[in-house]
């Protein structure tokens, strides 16, 4: 009988050349669609933050926010939305990042994290890591510890959890 990484694993979708020509695009949306394998996902990401005292669960735009708000609630933790420029209304800290297919730049409101709070930063995916190490400055320069990131899937071939460093990466699907 297959586990839960298998199932999740099976439920993953390519599509081509999306949102540009060479990208093959991970979708999760069959996973987000199954209430069963919804939960799965968000089981692992759960039995990696239980007994860590964690103050905040950051999610990033937009799919971190499906993750990351499920594990906050389940921790009883708060959620940090990490939003593309523009879209939070009130003061923010702004960091730019360089995706597969281009350049953005981000914000986390200037008091969504006290310096000391244990912070755990939740995303569907990790790539080339610019978002991702963005982010991660973010968290820091607000005086958040980062205790690690943690993503869906991880595309190996891509390095990406090498910009992340000296924060430990937890990923549950590599390709």
């Amino acid at each position: 009988m297959p586990n839960s990484t298998d199932n999740l694993r099976a439920a993953v979708r390519d599509v081509a050349d999306f949102p540009k020509p060479g990208i093959v695009f991970k979708d999760i949306t069959p996973i987000l669609g199954d209430g069963k394998l919804f939960r799965a996902s968000i089981d692992m990401f759960l039995e990696h933050c239980r007994g860590r005292n964690i103050d905040k669960i950051v999610g990033i735009d937009a799919r971190g926010f499906l993750f990351g708000s499920a594990v906050a609630y389940e921790l009883g933790a708060g959620f940090v939305p990490i939003r593309k420029k523009g879209k939070l209304p009130y003061q923010t800290n702004r960091a730019a990042y360089t995706l597969e297919y281009g350049d953005a730049e981000m914000e986390m409101h200037i008091d969504a994290i006290l310096p000391g709070e244990r912070i755990v930063l939740v995303d569907d995916l990790l790539a080339t890591g610019g978002t991702s190490a963005s982010a991660a400055t973010l968290i820091r320069n607000i005086g958040g510890e980062l205790v690690e990131a943690q993503f869906l899937i991880e595309l190996e071939f891509l390095h990406g959890r090498e910009r992340l460093e000296p924060t430990p990466v937890l990923s549950f699907l590599k390709y």
